[in-house]
C-alpha cells in the first residue's frame, strides 16, 4: 500500500533536506581543507594567486566529495528519521496506521532520485572538473620546488637511439601529457648518454615533444630548446589508458572509452568495473536508506537510541569495507565486474530488509 501524497510529500522532503545538509556539510569541510594545502603548496609556484587556487580547489573537490555520498545518504536519512522520531511524528503516524514500509517508501524514492542524478549529471560534471584540475595544477606546479607529491611517474621506453627512462611529477588526465618532466636516455650499449628536463611532454604518434626543455650532458653546458623530441615506441592509446583512472572519466563516456579500449587491444576491466559500480549506485543509496531505518525507528523514550545510532555507522561502514573489496577483487579480474559492483548494493538491501522484517514483523 502507498502512502499518501501529502504525507509523502512532506517525508521525502525531510529526507532531502537532511542529506543534502549532510553532503554540504561534507563539500564545504573537503573544500576548506583542500584550498588550504593548495596555498601551502603554491608558495614557490609562480602565478599561483589565492583566487586561482580558491578555483583550483573547487574544480577538485567535487570528485572526492563524490566518494562520501553513500555516508551522506546514510547520515541523513539516519537524521530525518530521528528528528521524525524525536518529535513523536512517527508515533502519530503508526497510531494512524501507516507502517515503517509505508513512510520509508518516500526515503527510498529520494534515495532511487537521488543515485540517477548524481549518476548521470554529478559524476559527468565532477568527471570533468577534475580533468580540468589536473591541466592546471600542470600548468602552476610543474616547476615549483613542492610540486612533487612522492608519487612521481615512471616510464621505459625504447626508442632509436637507446633506452630512455622518463620521470614525471603529474600527468594530465585523459590526455597523454606529462608535467614537470625528467628525460634520463642511455645510448645502445646501455650507458648513460643525457638528461633533458623540460616543463611538458606531449607523447604523439612515435615521438614525445617536450617544451621549454634544456639537455644537459656529462662534461658540456646545459642546451636550451624551446621544443626537443625523442623518438619513442610507447602508444598514445596505452599511456592515455595509464595515466586516466576511470573515476576521471565521465558516465556517458565510459561505453565509448571501453570500446575503444578494446580495439587497441588492451584490458578494460577497470572501466567496466566503474561503469557497473555507477549503475549500482542507486540500489546502493536504497540499501544506505534501509540501513538507516534499522537503527532510527527506536522511540525516544524507550532509551537506547545513542546504541542503534553508533551500530548504524558500524553496519555503514562495514558496507564500504565490503564494497572497496569487491572492487578490488573486480578490478583485479578476480570476479566479474558486475558481481563486484551489484554486491554490497544488493546484499546491504536485503539483509537490511531482513533486519527491518525482524524488528517490525517479529
Amino acid at each position: 500500500m502507498l502512502i499518501g501524497p501529502t504525507l509523502g510529500r512532506y517525508f521525502a522532503a525531510r529526507f532531502v533536506r537532511t542529506v543534502l545538509g549532510v553532503f554540504i556539510t561534507v563539500f564545504a569541510l573537503v573544500y576548506t581543507l583542500d584550498f588550504v594545502e593548495l596555498l601551502r603548496r603554491a608558495g614557490e609556484a609562480e602565478g599561483a594567486s589565492p583566487g586561482l587556487m580558491a578555483q583550483l580547489s573547487l574544480y577538485r573537490t567535487p570528485a572526492v566529495a563524490e566518494g562520501v555520498l553513500p555516508f551522506a545518504v546514510l547520515f541523513g536519512s539516519m537524521a530525518a528519521l530521528l528528528q521524525l522520531s524525536r518529535k513523536l511524528e512517527l508515533v502519530v503516524a503508526r497510531a494512524a496506521g501507516i507502517s515503517a514500509w509505508q513512510f520509508l517508501q518516500p526515503g527510498i524514492f529520494v534515495a532511487l532520485a537521488l543515485g540517477a542524478v548524481t549518476v548521470g549529471i554529478y559524476n559527468p560534471v565532477s568527471a570533468l572538473l577534475k580533468q580540468r584540475s589536473t591541466e592546471i595544477e600542470a600548468r602552476i606546479f610543474a616547476r615549483a620546488t613542492k610540486a612533487a607529491s612522492g608519487k612521481d611517474l615512471w616510464i621505459r621506453q625504447r626508442g632509436l637511439d637507446g633506452e630512455a627512462i622518463i620521470r614525471a611529477e603529474t600527468a594530465v588526465e585523459g590526455t597523454t601529457q606529462l608535467a614537470g618532466v625528467s628525460v634520463f636516455t642511455f645510448d645502445e650499449a646501455g650507458r648513460f648518454a643525457a638528461q633533458i628536463v623540460a616543463a611538458t611532454a606531449t607523447l604523439h604518434d612515435g615521438y614525445w615533444e617536450l617544451a621549454d626543455a634544456r639537455l644537459l650532458r656529462p662534461d658540456e653546458p646545459p642546451e636550451a630548446y624551446d621544443t626537443y623530441l625523442i623518438a619513442s615506441n610507447l602508444d598514445p592509446g596505452q599511456v592515455r589508458q595509464r595515466f586516466t583512472p576511470p573515476e576521471s572519466v565521465p558516465f556517458w563516456q565510459l561505453p565509448a572509452t571501453i570500446a575503444r579500449t578494446e580495439r587497441a587491444g588492451l584490458d578494460a576491466t577497470r572501466y567496466r568495473l566503474q561503469y557497473d559500480v555507477l549503475w549500482a549506485r542507486p540500489i546502493l543509496f536504497v540499501a544506505m536508506v534501509i540501513v538507516a531505518a534499522t537503527v532510527s525507528l527506536r522511540f525516544f523514550r524507550f532509551g537506547g537510541v545513542g546504541k542503534l545510532v553508533l551500530g548504524g555507522v558500524a553496519a555503514g561502514f562495514a558496507l564500504y569495507v565490503v564494497r572497496q573489496v569487491m572492487e578490488g577483487l573486480g578490478a583485479s579480474g578476480l570476479v566479474a565486474a558486475p558481481v563486484a559492483a551489484w554486491f554490497p548494493a544488493v546484499v546491504g538491501s536485503l539483509l537490511g530488509t531482513l533486519t527491518l522484517l525482524y524488528q517490525e514483523d517479529g
